[in-house]
């Protein structure tokens, strides 16, 4: 099941953030994130502030991932070779989807996104954007088989993390 979080859920998406770092700082993954700078504990509060924190809980009840959706399109956006023009309005944003490492290959991802757009066909939304690190290559081939285009790959500084390879994606429904 995939719903808005409650406050209690922001420790929950936090502790993902940080079963990630752990896993990254083990060479077993690469994020291109940084602990205690990018995502924190302050990444969930803010999107659960802002009501645009969604969580994913497996059929025990237990939060394996979590994301924030809204309409706000990153600045380095800009700078993106982007294939379907469309108004801010017209956009959907999937900021820091993070599914937890210890629960990696049931498909969460995949339903995380499927989620994500029906959100975004029910609001009569036409394109759908998102980014990631360059160093995410799980990610990239995930979205490229969930028919997401690259539209470009942005260096910039991202969330407080230096020197970052920004790649934006997109997709037209």
């Amino acid at each position: 099941m995939i719903r808005k979080a409650l406050k209690s859920d922001i420790e929950k998406a936090a502790q993902i953030y940080d079963h990630i770092h752990d896993r990254t700082d083990n060479a077993a993954g690469k994020t291109g994130w940084i602990k205690g700078i990018y995502p924190t504990i302050d990444t969930a509060k803010n999107a659960f502030s802002a009501d645009e924190l969604y969580i994913m809980e497996d059929e025990n009840g237990k939060v394996v991932a979590a994301a924030r959706i809204n309409q706000k399109q990153e600045e380095s956006y800009k700078k993106a070779d982007w294939l379907y023009k469309a108004e801010p309005q017209e956009v959907l944003v999937l900021h820091t989807l993070v599914v937890d490492p210890m629960e990696s290959g049931k498909g969460y991802g995949r339903k995380f996104v499927a989620f994500y757009e029906d959100l975004a066909k029910k609001r009569g939304i036409k394109v759908l954007r998102m980014d990631t690190n360059e160093k995410n290559t799980p990610a990239r081939t995930l979205y490229e088989k969930l028919g997401f285009h690259e539209a470009g790959i942005v260096p910039c500084d991202f969330n407080g993390l230096p020197d970052i390879m920004l790649v934006c994606l997109e997709k037209k429904l």
